[in-house]
């Protein structure tokens, strides 16, 4: 067996086992240990460990990083990314140099901001849809809808609810979210690890892009650079907008912990806004940390929709430009709504 896969293996075993350093360090003489309960540690708070160093080794140097990135007496580096995050010592002494790590939980330093609603106009929705994506472009709303043999893919006149184009999937695929990047429609599909891209104006098909390490999709937004991407987890990924590929990800986290069920996305003045699966409220996630700095309560929105047995919750996000405002709507509602958000 050659040396780089023997490498690989320990890597794997290394990532596997997490953090526990008896069995995570048992073939270096050195080990990590934090005093932290459960390793998990605040954002800006400084992480106190210390190198264990079991057989006394004459220790030449020691460089330790989080998740790649450098960190001197403990302090976490300001921007660093919340969620698991890997500690990592590169110790060089008498007999070589040893790698090891340790698993981390970094949450952040502040409760999420609670925000409240203004209900500024209401307007006609398909009842029959199943939204699970909602975006404003050039005017018009495009929406993606689910459910094998009912996805679809829309162009609407908002105001009116019109339908100016209509675009049916295959049956094998559930639709998921939306976004419009670059005079293109990119739609996901929930399962299938596949997401379809459509041209401007015609919404013709014009190509298809297949998932990475996400097993699903869910929703979908861009920042004019990047997409994000959602998979159900607490996970959003950043997507290289030439290749589709996912390049990393972050995790929304509280002060608290994770929140998982991400589901439809937009991008709103420089936030991710996030529904969450089976909720009807709305996280506003920070893009570059994963922390989420506030949540929007919907669900008095639920009560004013025509109550029949197929409703479901809040699902569709869409931030209108012209206006400035946000527009809501839910999986078979037969509204949709215009907000203006509020801190409490």
């Amino acid at each position: 067996m050659s040396a780089k896969l023997l490498y690989l293996l320990s890597l794997l075993l290394l990532i596997s086992i997490g953090c526990e350093p008896d069995q995570n360090q048992r073939k270096s003489d050195f080990s990590l240990k934090t005093t932290a309960k459960k390793d998990v540690f605040v954002k800006g708070s400084p992480i106190e460990f210390e190198l264990v160093n079991k057989k006394n080794k004459t220790i030449e140097s020691v460089k330790f990083q989080l998740s790649g990135s450098h960190i001197e007496n403990g302090q976490v580096p300001e921007k660093i990314k919340l969620g698991k995050q890997e500690l990592t010592a590169i110790v060089k002494y008498e007999s070589g140099t040893d790698t090891i790590s340790r698993t981390l939980t970094i949450v952040n330093d502040s409760n999420p901001k609670i925000y409240k609603y203004r209900l500024l106009n209401t307007y006609p929705h398909d009842i029959t849809s199943y939204t699970q994506g909602l975006e404003f472009h050039d005017g018009f709303l495009y929406e993606s809808t689910g459910q094998n043999g009912e996805s679809k893919l829309r162009k609407i006149d908002y105001k009116t609810g019109e339908v100016i184009k209509n675009i049916e999937l295959d049956k094998v695929y559930f639709g998921e979210g939306l976004t419009v990047f670059n005079n293109k429609v990119y739609q996901l599909t929930w399962r299938n690890k596949t997401g379809f891209i459509y041209d401007l104006p015609e919404m013709n098909k014009t190509g298809s892009f297949r998932y990475g390490e996400s097993q699903e999709g869910w929703g979908l937004c861009h920042d004019n650079s990047v997409l994000y991407k959602s998979d159900g987890t607490e996970k959003i990924w950043r997507l290289n907008p030439e290749t589709l590929s996912e390049m990393d990800y972050i995790q929304a986290y509280t002060n608290k912990g994770k929140i998982i069920g991400l589901n439809e996305l937009e991008w709103v003045e420089g936030k991710i806004f996030a529904n969450r699966y089976q909720k009807n409220g709305v996280a506003i996630i920070n893009p570059g940390s994963g922390a989420i700095e506030g949540v929007i309560d919907f669900s008095p929105l639920r009560k004013e929709v025509k109550q029949h047995p197929k409703l479901d919750v809040l699902n569709g996000i869409a931030y209108n430009p012209d206006t400035g405002t946000i527009f809501v709507t839910g999986k078979n509602w037969d509204k949709l709504f215009e907000v203006e958000i509020i801190e409490d």
